[in-house]
This record gives C-alpha cells, sequence and structure tokens, in this order.
C-alpha cells in the first residue's frame, strides 16, 4: 500500500473539495446564530403535549426573523429570534399564554449585537491562537529529527491538515445553512477548536511513528519509504479510533436531542475528515517538501 507515491490524488480531491467549500462559503456564507447576531432566547415549558409545528403556527403572525424553535427537555422549547431588546418577547408570550394559559417563561436572555461582535472578534482570535501554537508545539517536539527535514515543517503539514479540515467543516454548514436554515453559534466554535485538538493528536500519532522509525533506520535517501511504513504502521489505530468516536457521535446526532444534534454533526465531520487529513494531507504535505528540497 504505498499511500504517499499516490498523493496527487488525494491532494486533487482535497483541492476539490476546498475548492467548493470556499465557493459555499463565499455565495451563501455561514447563517449565524444570536450568538453572532444579537437576538433574544426563550425556553417555555407547556403542561400538556405540544409539539415544534403548533408552536410555530401560533406565533407565525409576529414575523419573527430567524426564528429557531427547539424541543428541550420535559415538553420544553427554546424559542430563538434576532430581534434586540425586550419589545417582541411580551407579545410572544401574550400569544403563547392566550393559547396555552398553563404555559410557564423558564427563562429568557437578550444578548446585544456589541456583545455579538466581541464574541465573533474571540472566536477568531481563539482559532489563530489556537493555530499558531499547534505549529509551535509541533516544531518543538520534532526537533531532533531536523533531518532529511526541518521540523518546522512538521508543524507546517499539522497546520495545513487544520485548514484542510475546518474549511470543509464550514463548506458544509454553509450548504446545510443555506438549504435547510442550520445556524452556528458558540457551540459550533467549541466544536471547531475540538476538531482542531482531534485533527492534530491524530497527525501528532503518524509523525511520531514517523520520528521512531528515524531514528531506528535512519533517513537515507528514501524518506518517502519511511513515511509510507510508519502510515501502515499507525493506519489500523487511526482508523479504528477515528471509528468509535464516529459511532458515538452518530447515536447523539439521532438521539441525543436538538441541542447538541449539530455541534455532534459538527465534530462528526471534522473528525472524519481530520483522519483523512491525517493520514493522506499532512504526511503527505511533509513527503513533497522533502521531494522539492531534493530538487
Amino acid at each position: 500500500m504505498k499511500i504517499i507515491e499516490k498523493r496527487k490524488y488525494s491532494f486533487l480531491f482535497s483541492g476539490f473539495l476546498i475548492a467548493v467549500s470556499i465557493a459555499l462559503i463565499s455565495i451563501w456564507g455561514l447563517k449565524l446564530g444570536i450568538d453572532f447576531t444579537g437576538g433574544v432566547l426563550t425556553e417555555i415549558q407547556f403542561k400538556q403535549a405540544v409539539n415544534r409545528d403548533q408552536v410555530g403556527e401560533v406565533i407565525k403572525d409576529l414575523g419573527l426573523p430567524s426564528l429557531l424553535i427547539q424541543p428541550a427537555e420535559n415538553n420544553s422549547f427554546i424559542i430563538r429570534y434576532q430581534v434586540e431588546g425586550n419589545k417582541i418577547n411580551p407579545k410572544l408570550e401574550t400569544i403563547l399564554k392566550k393559547e396555552y394559559p398553563e404555559m410557564e417563561v423558564l427563562r429568557t436572555e437578550f444578548i446585544s449585537s456589541l456583545i455579538s461582535s466581541e464574541l465573533t472578534r474571540n472566536a477568531i482570535y481563539a482559532v489563530i491562537v489556537s493555530i499558531i501554537g499547534i505549529t509551535w508545539y509541533v516544531a518543538w517536539a520534532f526537533r531532533k529529527i531536523s533531518y532529511p527535514i526541518n521540523s518546522w515543517k512538521y508543524g507546517m503539514g499539522a497546520v495545513l491538515a487544520l485548514i484542510h479540515d475546518i474549511i470543509i467543516t464550514l463548506g458544509f454548514f454553509a450548504f446545510l445553512g443555506h438549504f435547510y436554515g442550520i445556524e452556528v453559534g458558540i457551540p459550533f466554535v467549541a466544536a471547531l477548536l475540538t476538531i482542531f485538538g482531534y485533527s492534530v493528536n491524530d497527525t501528532i500519532v503518524i509523525f511520531d511513528r514517523i520520528r521512531e522509525n528515524l531514528l531506528r533506520y535512519g533517513a537515507g535517501k528514501d524518506f518517502e519509504g519511511t513515511i509510507n511504513k510508519s502510515i501502515r504502521e499507525s493506519i489500523a489505530r487511526s482508523v479504528n479510533t477515528s471509528l468509535t468516536v464516529i459511532l458515538v457521535l452518530l447515536a447523539i446526532i439521532f438521539w441525543g436531542g436538538e441541542t447538541v444534534k449539530y455541534f455532534s454533526l459538527a465534530l462528526l465531520i471534522g473528525i472524519f475528515f481530520g483522519t483523512y487529513s491525517s493520514i493522506f494531507i499532512a504526511t503527505a504535505f511533509v513527503a513533497e517538501l522533502w521531494k522539492r528540497d531534493q530538487k
């Protein structure tokens, strides 16, 4: 199984996915939730059995922008919409109480656009700091094998795989947001940072096997062969570990409820492509850099 020698196919496949994802993000963008745009979150509970469609039918005349109704526990619902201030919420409660007199408001939260801008800025900072920290750590961890390729180039390979995973995940959610109205909020940012950690961990496992083989056998003239050998020795572990996580995430998506459904979906997409990029992109990129150095 000569994965490294066939890397041009993985580069083409990943290039296609990234191009499509960037196009989707550029054309449609992400459908931002109230965490980023500002708005109101109200949690209500009913005594009788009520479904989401019935709640939506009662409040449809209010014309709430970016309305999202999520079922929660104990016959309750979380209603989100993008209106600042407390002008609309009393009307919402009045209409619902008129239809369902025993309805109870459990909580109401208001998020201003100023706070949302700060959250957006902090989310971007968190992603940038994570990328810089990962690059530095990988370069430091592999400082003892700076031959036949500089250790910081391993960090470049890990970061390239991370960017690959994040762009594809964003592309998926741009598609889902446009066609299915799925919004992204702070839990989505948490999912992206989790993907960072998982993806780089998977990449480090393979890189660490490369380090062991280089220290054990030396680089010689067949660095690509050393990389390929390292992938073969660690691919079963990477795939099996990711598969167990994916099975858990699938269970959460189907049976875990609305509140964690899309958080888990983001993790599922990121971890699936994170496993792929650790094997076929990060190591292939390091091999390509070495080949160019030889020339």
